[in-house]
């Protein structure tokens, strides 16, 4: 896909991998949807980033996980843009580390709800418009080993990345669905005692950045003859 001209909706691009997706494909020549939950004056200042570019960006408060907001939000593309080309589903939370006993059902819900139902109330309202297309899933190494967080992580990203292949599956050849799997990132999300301990874990000896997860989600939008396909950006912390 030639992305200069298409219409992306990244979601939590605010801060962090979002951030990087959004700018990223703006550079490239698209314009972007930069959505938020919280953080309003962040993803002005992606906005401005974007339009820098030379593209047009707007900002686009939604929950994730109130299909009533996010039909809003893809209503407000539509009108904006008159389509989506691409769909980025970034929007995540890690949840408190725990271990599989001391799971709550709220914290269970809460991270299932963002990182999977989430991920998935958006591609449906997608969906609705993009009759060609891209998607990418941001799943997580903690989808296939299982991580360290704790079993309500996990469970989010391996379900993500056993969506992707469904959808994959069922919306080829029209819409291409893909995943990036990152190890740890270097984001405000861990501490720099933590990154420290992450970077003796890697064959490269460090950690990704933010920037590192986007350079492998503009190559699957780019590509046009890959999908159902996870791709690992971890440092050589996982082989298969």
């Amino acid at each position: 896909m030639e992305l200069k001209g298409k219409v992306a909706l990244v979601t939590g691009a605010g801060r962090g991998i979002g951030r990087a997706i959004a700018i990223a494909l703006a550079r490239k020549g698209a314009n972007v949807g930069v959505n938020y939950a919280h953080r309003l004056e962040e993803a002005k200042e992606v906005v401005e980033l974007c339009r820098s570019y030379g593209v047009d960006a707007i900002a686009l408060k939604a929950d994730v996980r109130d299909r009533g907001e996010v039909r809003e939000m893809v209503e407000r593309m539509i009108d904006r843009f008159g389509r989506i080309d691409v769909l980025v589903n970034n929007a995540g939370i890690l949840g408190k580390a725990m271990k599989p006993m001391e799971v709550s059902d709220e914290e269970w819900d809460e991270v299932l709800g963002v990182n999977l139902k989430g991920a998935f109330i958006v591609t449906q309202e997608v969906l609705r418009y993009m009759k060609k297309g891209k998607i990418v899933n941001i799943a997580s190494i903690a989808g296939k080993d299982g991580g360290t967080v704790g079993p309500h992580y996990a469970a989010s990203k391996g379900g993500l990345i056993a969506l992707t292949f469904n959808l994959a599956r069922h919306l080829a050849p029209d819409v291409l669905v893909n995943a990036v799997a990152p190890g740890p990132v270097d984001t405000s999300l861990i501490s720099p005692e933590v990154k420290e301990r992450l970077r003796s874990l890697s064959l490269t000896g460090e950690i990704a950045r933010p920037e590192d997860i986007a350079h492998a989600v503009i190559f699957l939008l780019e590509n046009d003859h890959v999908t159902g396909e996870v791709v690992d950006v971890n440092g050589g912390r996982l082989m298969d």
